[in-house]
C-alpha cells in the first residue's frame, strides 16, 4: 500500500490520509483488540490515532470515560513502534458529560485539568494535535442544522473567549504539552475567528478542523471549503461511513450483533426516510462498479482537496483492514460522475 500524506495546516508536519479512530474502544473494543488495531494502522502507513477525553462514546458512560486514552497509553508505554504514531485528543466542550469536571465549558482551568488528564491516562508528556471538542456557543452538526440558530450568540463574549481559549493553549505548548492545535464541531465563521485573534495577538493558529463529512454529510463542500483553501485548515473528516451506514452493513434491516445499530437505531439521526434514498444510491454505485461500499465512500472523502485526513474507525480487525484498503482505491471519472448525479438529486439527505 502507498499512503499518501498531507501537510498538516501551515506546518511541516505530514499526516496520513488516513487517520486511526479510536472511540469504541473500551466498551465494543477490548483493550487487546485496540492495540491490535494500532499496530496494523501502523503497517498500512498511517501515522494518526484520534481520541478525545470523552471516549468511549458507544455508549457514553461515567464509568467508561477516559479509557479510550487510557488503552492508547499502555500501548504507548510498551515502546517500540511508539513514536510513528502522532496522537490527536480533544478537550469535551459544554454537553451532557457532567462527569467530566463537572460539565465545566471550554476555559482556561477546564483545559489545565482535561489536558493534565488526557497526559496522564495517555502516559505520554506531549499531544501532537489538541482539539476544542464543541464550541462553547453552540453548534449546528449532528443534525442540528435543521433548526440552528445563531441570533442568540453574544459576540463579545465570544472572542473573548476565543482569546482567553488561544492563550491558555500558547501556554501549554511553551511547556512543551501540545504540539499544535485543531477545533471540531466549528463553523466557518468561528474558525475564522479562531485565526484573525491568534494573527493579532500572535497566538497559536489552529490547523485543523474535525467535522463530520461523508457522502451524506458534505456541508463542509459550502464555506468551509473555500476557508480550507485559502487559509489551509484542513479537515479531519468524522464517520466517513455515515456511523457504518456507507458500508452497507445495515442494508435491508440488518443489525449485525455488536454493531452500533444495537446501541442507538437510528445512529444519531443518520438514518431516516430522508437519508435511506440516497443511501441505497451510493451502495447501488459500489455494487455496480464492483468496490467494497465502504472503500468507496472512504476512497472519495481521501480525494477531496481539504482533507487533511479522513477518521477511520473499525470494531473488528477485518473491517479495519477493508477501510486501510481504501487508500488504494482510485475512483474512476464514471463514478465520480454517478456520485455528482446523486448529491443533485439528495443534496442534504441527512
Amino acid at each position: 500500500m502507498a499512503m499518501k500524506y498531507n501537510r498538516l495546516g501551515r506546518t511541516d508536519i505530514e499526516v496520513s490520509a488516513i487517520c486511526l479512530g479510536s472511540m469504541t474502544w473500551g466498551t465494543q473494543n477490548t483493550e487487546q483488540e485496540a492495540h491490535a488495531q494500532i499496530d496494523l494502522a501502523i503497517e498500512h502507513g498511517v501515522n494518526l490515532i484520534d481520541t478525545a477525553e470523552m471516549y468511549p462514546t458507544t455508549p457514553l458512560g461515567a464509568d467508561t470515560q477516559g479509557r479510550t486514552e487510557e488503552y492508547i497509553g499502555t500501548w504507548l508505554k510498551k515502546g517500540g513502534q511508539s513514536r510513528k504514531m502522532m496522537i490527536a485528543t480533544k478537550v469535551t466542550g459544554v454537553g451532557n458529560q457532567s462527569y467530566i469536571h463537572g460539565g465545566m465549558k471550554i476555559c482556561t482551568e477546564k483545559i489545565q485539568l482535561s489536558l493534565e488528564s488526557s497526559l496522564r491516562r495517555l502516559q505520554t508528556d506531549c499531544i501532537d494535535l489538541y482539539q476544542l471538542h464543541w464550541p462553547n456557543r453552540g453548534s449546528y452538526h449532528f443534525r442540528q442544522n435543521f433548526t440552528y440558530d445563531p441570533t442568540g450568540q453574544d459576540t463579545a463574549e465570544t472572542l473573548e473567549h476565543i482569546e482567553e481559549v488561544l492563550t491558555a493553549l500558547q501556554g501549554h505548548i511553551d511547556q512543551g504539552k501540545i504540539r499544535t492545535i485543531g477545533l471540531s464541531n466549528e463553523s466557518s465563521w468561528g474558525t475564522m475567528q479562531f485565526l484573525r485573534i491568534a494573527e493579532e495577538k500572535n497566538l497559536p493558529r489552529v490547523v485543523s478542523i474535525q467535522n463530520e463529512y461523508n457522502l451524506l454529510n458534505r456541508l463542509f463542500d459550502l464555506d468551509l471549503a473555500e476557508l480550507s483553501h485559502h487559509e489551509q485548515v484542513g479537515l479531519l473528516a468524522f464517520s466517513p461511513l455515515a456511523a457504518g451506514l456507507l458500508s452497507g452493513k445495515y442494508r435491508d434491516g440488518n443489525i449485525p450483533e455488536g454493531s452500533r445499530r444495537t446501541l442507538n437505531d437510528t445512529l444519531n439521526g443518520r438514518l431516516s426516510e430522508y437519508s435511506s434514498p440516497a443511501l441505497e444510491a451510493y451502495l447501488a454505485v459500489a455494487d455496480e462498479h464492483n468496490i467494497p461500499p465502504s472503500q468507496l465512500a472512504l476512497a472519495f472523502c481521501i480525494d477531496r482537496p481539504f482533507m487533511a485526513s479522513t477518521i477511520v474507525g473499525a470494531t473488528t480487525i477485518k473491517q479495519l483492514s477493508v477501510n486501510l484498503g481504501a487508500a488504494d482505491c482510485k475512483l474512476n471519472e464514471q463514478v465520480r460522475n454517478d456520485i455528482a448525479d446523486i448529491y443533485r438529486r439528495y443534496p442534504v439527505p441527512m
